[in-house]
């Protein structure tokens, strides 16, 4: 296993919500490798537990989607992965999960340096996250297998293979002076 950076490590899960991951609505059709993917998501959900690291759930929040709506049924956190007593939740309204929440407040308080990131989806809040993080200054650590967008070809031209395979392949290429992502698959990861 590699570390992923010891004591100064937290897991962020991004918007892995009921409505996203089970599609209850035609507009919103349901995520690919969904079974794979959670399965990934709660392996690094122990991993971080069992050393006592961080885990934040950031919840996306859309004030017109019914099914996203602050307190809906949908909004929930997905049980296959639900957070413990004491987990921390930041609620958001960008693609960003800093924009206007105390995620990086709550990032600080902790000490943490570098962030262990899966989640939704690829190409949205995953990639628009894991950018800003790198300019805040974080190491970021993406798991390749734990990370998910819709099963739909909603942009008509690449499959959600494709788009993650190009998320992973151009994250990690990304240049920063003194920091870096690194993605590997979820089981590679050690807090």
């Amino acid at each position: 296993m590699v570390q992923a950076n010891g004591s100064g490590a937290a897991l962020v899960i991004i918007d892995v919500q009921v409505a996203i991951m089970d599609g209850p609505d035609p507009a919103y059709p349901p995520i690919h490798a969904r079974n794979d993917v959670l399965a990934k998501i709660d392996q690094l959900l122990q991993t971080a537990r069992s050393a006592g690291a961080p885990v934040i759930y950031v919840q996306h929040e859309h004030p017109t989607f019914t099914p996203m709506t602050a307190g809906a049924p949908g909004w929930q956190i997905h049980p296959a992965v639900a957070p413990n007593v004491g987990e921390i939740k930041i609620r958001k309204r960008a693609a960003d999960a800093f924009y206007g929440t105390a995620l990086r407040s709550e990032l600080d308080a902790r000490g943490v340096t570098r962030l262990i990131i899966a989640g939704c989806e690829t190409d949205k809040c995953v990639d628009t996250t894991v950018r800003r993080a790198l300019s805040l200054d974080f190491d970021i650590t993406l798991a390749a297998d734990a990370h998910m967008t819709t099963s739909g070809m909603e942009n008509g031209l690449l499959t959600p293979d494709q788009i993650i395979a190009h998320h992973n392949a151009t994250l990690a290429d990304l240049p920063h002076p003194t920091r870096e992502i690194v993605v590997m698959p979820a089981a590679e990861v050690a807090f």
